[in-house]
């Protein structure tokens, strides 16, 4: 092989090298994975008690926000998951950065709980709790989703997250 028959093969390799790269590198972003657990939105089982106080306090109401809802959906898993009510659930973990991998529309804000039955029970909770009352009468959140999920390795407590948008 003489200088130039080596120096084309090397551009050709180098070239196949890079579309793979490319490729691989499209391919990768956040990824989107299913719940490990028995859950379900409650959207629409919540919307009815929040929207009745924020009436009461004379505010706009919320309407359900899907993408609020996958990101409350996905919260509730990661706590079930860890057996623990928490915000923050390993190292590196960014709300700012969750809300914007599910599209959420910001700012926005969650509430989180554990054990209710129910999403009666979980509003309750979040109602009595001085913090999540600000949160859900927020007068600058306009979308609404609400999950519950439950987890074997857990002892299938139920896990509650409410996410609030700006949708």
């Amino acid at each position: 092989m003489n200088d130039q028959d080596f120096l084309a093969s090397r551009r050709t390799l180098l070239r196949s090298g890079a579309f793979l790269s490319l490729g691989f590198l499209a391919s990768c972003g956040t990824p989107k994975v299913a719940p490990s657990g028995n859950g379900s939105d409650q959207t629409d089982a919540t919307l009815g008690y929040v929207n009745d106080l924020r009436n009461q306090k004379g505010l706009k109401p919320l309407a359900r926000d899907p993408a609020a809802a996958r990101a409350a959906l996905s919260q509730a898993d990661r706590m079930a998951k860890a057996g623990k009510m928490a915000h923050m659930i390993g190292m590196g973990d960014s709300f700012l950065d969750r809300m914007k991998g599910q599209g959420v529309a910001l700012p926005a804000a969650e509430n989180i709980a554990m054990g209710q039955d129910n999403a009666e029970k979980a509003y309750a909770a979040w109602y009595r709790s001085p913090k999540h009352l600000e949160n859900m009468l927020g007068p600058t959140y306009s979308g609404l989703g609400v999950a519950v999920m439950r987890n074997p390795t857990s002892g299938n407590q139920p896990y509650w997250a409410m996410v609030l948008s700006t949708a």
